[in-house]
């Protein structure tokens, strides 16, 4: 019985951990937020380079 009782407790270190584990968890999901526009960006400022060197004479591509 005490036995269970003690695997019950959380250890304050465990929880710190733990803690520590969800502010990491949630930043890293900020930051693949934050990547994923800026890749965005780049992709749609790609594209308007390319057809502002293509000039009046582009046209979309078959596919």
């Amino acid at each position: 019985m005490a036995k269970a009782l003690f695997g019950s407790v959380v250890a304050p270190a465990e929880l710190r951990v733990l803690e520590e584990n969800a502010v990491l968890r949630a930043k890293v999901r900020r930051l693949e937020a934050e990547l994923e526009e800026l890749r965005a960006q780049r992709d749609a400022a790609i594209a308007h380079e390319l057809l502002s060197m293509a000039g009046d004479t582009a046209q979309p591509a078959l596919a």
